[in-house]
């Protein structure tokens, strides 16, 4: 119920009002049925934006941290996330994988819209990064198509770190739902697991426009942060 009093009544409205996204393709959704809508991720306001656009309810598969912050701040986003019926997903190691798989199977099972961000995490400089197998993995396992969709301004309007996003235009932009059935019973194989995200991948840059970077957005930003801890480098000057 309170999915829908926020999609209705609190945030929609709101976020409809402030960012007047542009939608388009929105009739690419499937009206009915199980479907998985694969999207980039470049803003914490993704997660607001995409369900208040939506004639169906979606639900993603969060990030497990959203569940567990400390204090008031961390109280009141895991009861957001929880009452907006999201699925907090650990991301550290293979078995929470597997985890993350079984719960979206589960959404699917019972014909429902399950959100899936393939690159694992949010774009730290609005590219577009290597997507993970597990929308492969869900998508033949369940037999269902897969719904690409493109953020398009989100980084602009709320780039991490940012706590309160700016104005700035917004376009939410769906693709043609790809079919997988050609690879039915062909989910244990690696390389037919790469060929499907790859495929959902190129249809979610072909709508962004983004630059696309063959790795993964999580390593990209651990180097990153790794370099930093280091801090500059000086030439040492020579001796006289």
């Amino acid at each position: 119920m309170f999915y829908y009093v926020l999609k209705y009544v609190l945030l929609g409205p709101l976020l409809r009002l402030l960012f007047r996204p542009r939608i388009e393709g929105l009739d690419h959704v499937p009206a009915s049925g199980a479907a998985i809508v694969a999207g980039n991720h470049l803003s914490f306001s993704d997660h607001f934006l995409m369900p208040a656009v939506l004639r169906r309810r979606i639900t993603f598969l969060a990030k497990a941290e959203y569940f567990t912050g400390p204090g008031l701040k961390g109280r009141l986003t895991a009861f957001f996330f929880r009452s907006a019926g999201q699925i907090p997903v650990d991301r550290s190691g293979k078995e929470a994988g597997r985890a993350a798989i079984r719960e979206g199977l589960g959404v699917l099972s019972r014909d429902e819209l399950l959100g899936v961000y393939p690159e694992g995490t949010r774009s730290h400089d609005g590219r577009l990064y290597k997507g993970k197998v597990g929308v492969a993995v869900m998508a033949l396992r369940a037999g269902v198509p897969v719904v690409p969709c493109a953020m398009i301004g989100t980084f602009e309007a709320q780039p991490p770190g940012r706590r309160i996003p700016r104005l700035h235009p917004v376009v939410i932009r769906f693709g043609e739902p790809l079919d997988f059935s050609r690879y039915e019973g062909l989910e244990g194989e690696k390389a037919v697991l790469r060929a499907v995200t790859d495929e959902i991948m190129y249809a979610i840059l072909s709508l962004s426009g983004q630059e696309y970077v063959d790795r993964y957005a999580a390593d990209v930003k651990a180097e990153e942060a790794e370099k930093a801890a280091k801090g500059p480098r000086f030439p040492r000057r020579p001796h006289r």
